[in-house]
């Protein structure tokens, strides 16, 4: 009887966990977990490195704008030596000036943008530098400045992937700038309709004196013509009276 309740009937035979099987069987569960959180923080670690930028004034069509550029280092080998910004369209290199560098680092300008370069960062420093534009583009309000970091080993970091509006960030991406819309461009003068047909009236009325003074030209030829052609009448008539009075003087004498 006793070997009968010691080992029961087969179908509800549990062997007893033992201390130390239950306490392998935590650590595994915690490692693994432990495992897959560091997996986790590798992959996010280079995300949580970028390249920053921020602005002092926030309006489409400011000038004289201040931006601040934050590279974050992310290589613990190397420090960071240049940073090439690639400007975006609507902004000139001949409009962008150096306000603040790395100490040592020159200012120089490319053919779409500028650069900040000199001797490698401390590994882990982060650069940053200021930068001043004359004037923002009008009527846009994102405006992307890829960068191309190098590290003193060689390394390029390339924060060149535009951020769409709505979109989420992507792997890379490029500074951003957000901006408020500026003020409306004022409307440019145009000349009224009455101003533009003034002078054509003018002009169309100036024949119509010649027309008269044409016309006057005809009226005195008649006269002219008229005076001309009754002069023979007054000779004809000079002529009978003439002729009558001698004939009358003729009578008188011979009566007498």
């Amino acid at each position: 009887m006793t070997g009968d309740k010691k080992i029961g009937r087969a179908g509800n035979y549990a062997a007893p966990m033992s201390d130390s099987g239950a306490v392998r069987n935590k650590i595994r569960i915690t490692t693994v977990g432990l495992l897959a959180g560091f997996g986790v923080l590798a992959l996010a670690g280079p995300a949580l490195a970028h390249v920053e930028v921020s602005a002092d004034k926030d309006t489409a069509g400011a000038t004289d704008v201040t931006l601040t550029f934050s590279g974050e280092a992310e290589n613990d080998d190397a420090g960071i030596k240049s940073e090439q910004v690639v400007l975006p369209e609507g902004i000139a290199p001949a409009d962008v000036t150096l306000v603040k560098a790395p100490a040592g680092w020159s200012f120089s300008r490319t053919a779409d943008g500028f650069t900040v370069a000199g001797k490698a960062l401390k590994a882990g420093t982060d650069a940053e530098w200021k930068v001043k534009i004359a004037k923002l583009p009008d009527g846009q309000t994102r405006l992307s400045f890829k960068t191309l970091e190098t590290y003193g080993d060689g390394e390029v970091s390339r924060w060149i992937e535009i951020q769409e509006a709505g979109a989420d960030e992507p792997d890379n991406p490029a500074p951003l700038v957000t901006l408020k819309p500026g003020p409306e461009p004022a409307a440019s003068a145009t000349p009224s309709a009455p101003a533009a047909t003034g002078t054509p009236a003018a002009t169309g009325a100036a024949p119509s004196p010649a027309a008269g003074a044409v016309q006057a030209e005809p009226a005195s030829t008649d006269q002219d013509d008229d005076g001309g052609s009754t002069w023979w009448i007054w000779v004809i008539a000079a002529v009978i009276l003439g002729a009558g009075a001698v004939l009358v003087r003729r009578r008188y004498r011979s009566g007498s």
